[in-house]
């Protein structure tokens, strides 16, 4: 009898074993599966991670790419558009130095005095024909499709319109020390 006292011992002390045996393989499994799936889920962000900071990489690719195409494409527009605009300004300072000369000038190029800036001409009309001056007239020459009068030019006419003219002499003396100025009103 002690002999399947034993062997009942031995068997409930297998069997305590098995089911320990158990208890410590489902833990094992759970453990591992929560590390296999911590894993695929860091993995997985990894991957997110570079495959965006590729897409994002690949994208400033591009747009450099397309960016250096547009500039060569362009470069030579800005430089054409550049040279005509260069053409067009140049001719209108010629112009507005030949103009006196031209046939539909209203007056006598003789009169005519280049001053370039704020105002392109003063004409003193009737001065080359007659020593007498009918008129001094301030003129703006402009050239091309626009004829658009900037703000300093607008500012000169207006006061010109508003009456605020005036004629100065200054005598300099250089044997006396001072200046003498003396101005008359003019309207």
């Amino acid at each position: 009898m002690i002999e399947w006292a034993v062997i009942l011992l031995l068997f409930l002390a297998l069997l305590a074993l098995f089911y320990k045996y158990s208890r410590i393989q489902g833990q094992v499994e759970r453990n591992a599966r929560e590390l296999f799936e911590s894993w695929r889920w860091r993995e997985r962000e990894d991957i997110e991670d570079w495959k965006e900071q590729e897409l994002r990489r690949l994208s400033d690719e591009k747009a450099r790419i397309l960016f250096e195409k547009w500039r060569l494409d362009e470069e030579g527009n800005i430089r054409t558009d550049a040279v005509k605009r260069s053409q067009s300004v140049t001719r209108g300072k010629v112009t507005e130095c030949l103009i006196p000369y031209f046939p539909d000038f209203p007056y006598n190029p003789k009169d005519a005095r280049f001053l370039g800036t704020p105002v392109d001409l003063i004409v003193f009309d009737g001065l080359s024909d007659a020593d007498e001056v009918q008129k001094v007239v301030f003129v703006e020459i402009k050239t091309g499709k626009a004829a658009n009068l900037s703000r300093r030019e607008r500012a000169v006419r207006e006061c010109i319109k508003a009456g605020r003219v005036q004629y100065s002499t200054i005598h300099q003396s250089f044997d006396e020390e001072t200046n003498r100025l003396s101005d008359m009103g003019m309207n």
